[in-house]
């Protein structure tokens, strides 16, 4: 009876402590929006430093309003720049609570690509379905209004669409390069398409002074193509910073090719000899069907750019 009862117990301490972690991840950590700031030295020598926030990954719903509130605020911090990498809303009639998040910064210079969130809804699933290797398409999910999407960040806020596209922006006085892929999880991204729209770009606008390559997933052969094409610094989303995380060791999984090692902040990729800055966003959401994160807070970052050392 000894024996029987510590093994009970030893069981129930077992289940209390699972269910407190879960308690945590859903009711605490997912809503537990950071500010991150990292310096990255990749400007010419003598450069004004530039501000990057760095957006991924909201999944935002209209029942989300202190998401909605948080990420309007982050417009307070008057960045120079923002990059979008995707995954913006997180259901259906999600269009007016991403319009919420974002119409503070309207008139910032900003580029955006796409995640397949931004063209298919959630469905229901096993939430540690993930952990078996990267999600696949499903037929199943319902369609999102992509196109409506797409309009609103480039007409009603200005920012550049690099769905296997380019533009050269100016961002107070300065000239800079950014292109980028449609989402490389489901095989959207075609590099042509890009090439052929960064060579009209370079064709046509100055020299610029930083060179940006953006996509979702962060896909090593993603990776390379937008390093090969001389990018100074890399920009993506996609892995949630491996969404439930062992403290002390991490990631278990970046849901693509990463290294779970580079599953958020920043880091580097050597492309053709050359140590480019990765910087990877745990993002700001997730699945509505799957609402836990833990030791993996949802965040933004301020990526300050600054001239490289000698």
């Amino acid at each position: 009876m000894t024996r029987l009862g510590a093994s009970s117990r030893a069981a129930a301490g077992v289940a209390l402590a699972v269910a407190g972690v879960a308690a945590w991840g859903i009711l605490v950590e997912r809503n537990r929006f950071t500010l991150r700031e990292v310096t990255v030295p990749v400007l010419p020598p003598g450069a004004r430093t530039l501000r990057v926030l760095h957006i991924s990954d909201m999944h935002i719903t209209s029942w989300q309003k202190g998401k909605q509130r948080w990420v309007a605020e982050l417009a307070q911090l008057r960045p120079d720049l923002v990059i979008n990498t995707g995954d913006n809303w997180g259901a259906r009639d999600s269009l007016e609570a991403v319009r919420n998040a974002l119409d503070p910064f309207a008139g910032v210079p900003g580029a955006f690509v796409f995640g397949s969130n931004d063209y298919e809804g959630p469905i229901l699933k096993n939430p540690l379905g993930y952990l078996a290797g990267p999600s696949r398409p499903n037929a199943r999910k319902p369609r999102l209004d992509s196109d409506t999407l797409r309009q609103y960040l480039t007409d009603g806020l200005g920012w550049a669409d690099l769905n296997n596209s380019a533009a050269s922006l100016t961002v107070h006085g300065r000239t800079i390069e950014v292109y980028g892929v449609d989402d490389p999880h489901h095989k959207y991204d075609d590099l042509d398409a890009m090439v052929d729209a960064l060579s009209d770009v370079r064709a046509t606008s100055p020299t610029p002074e930083v060179r940006i390559g953006v996509a979702h997933a962060p896909y090593l052969r993603t990776l390379a193509d937008l390093g090969r094409l001389g990018a100074d610094v890399l920009f993506a989303g996609h892995t949630h910073g491996g969404q439930v995380c062992v403290p002390g060791y991490g990631a278990l999984t970046t849901n693509c090719d990463l290294p779970p090692a580079q599953a958020s902040g920043l880091s580097s990729v050597v492309v053709e000899n050359r140590d480019i800055p990765l910087h990877v966003s745990a993002g700001l959401g997730t699945s509505i069907y799957a609402p836990v994160r833990f030791a993996c807070a949802p965040e933004a970052t301020v990526v300050t750019l600054v001239p490289a050392k000698n």
